[in-house]
């Protein structure tokens, strides 16, 4: 059996919380970079796309169930929500109960976008879970909930 060589430690080894947070960084950046190519190939950003997929599987959240739901701040899903109803992508609705509600739909062109297609953030995801198997899912899962209940949003 062929052994693979190990790197040798480097002097500049990064302790444990610096190496997790440069991992975390290197993800983050990833996903901008991703989400500038889906902008390019499929004509919406990755952020845009988990909107369209999120209220699709939940047609008629409103704009703060939205943003809690992607965890997002509400400005930032304003933008997002403005930038997909100019495209055509979504609409806005006047709740029939409560008038100063706006309910969110998805208009028949944004069907395309819900789908899982090559090229998209959640496929290189889905991808990478498959990988590790579900016990290494759930445990990567409570660490970074539990990051992410540490950092303000």
């Amino acid at each position: 059996m062929p052994r693979t060589k190990t790197p040798a430690a480097s002097p500049r080894a990064l302790d444990s919380i610096l190496d997790f947070m440069r991992l975390l960084w290197s993800i983050e950046h990833g996903l901008q970079r991703m989400s500038k190519k889906m902008e390019n190939d499929l004509g919406i950003t990755g952020p845009q796309r988990l909107v369209l997929r999120v209220v699709g599987r939940f047609p008629g959240l409103s704009a703060s169930e939205l943003a809690h739901i992607v965890r997002l701040h509400p400005s930032t899903i304003t933008g997002i929500i403005q930038r997909l109803v100019a495209g055509g992508w979504l609409e806005r609705r006047k709740d029939p109960v409560d008038t100063r509600r706006v309910q969110l739909r998805l208009k028949p062109h944004a069907l395309p976008y819900t789908k899982t297609t090559r090229g998209t953030v959640e496929r290189a995801v889905r991808s990478a879970l498959n990988k590790v198997g579900r016990a290494k899912v759930d445990a990567a899962r409570l660490v970074l909930a539990e990051i992410s209940r540490q950092l303000p949003i």
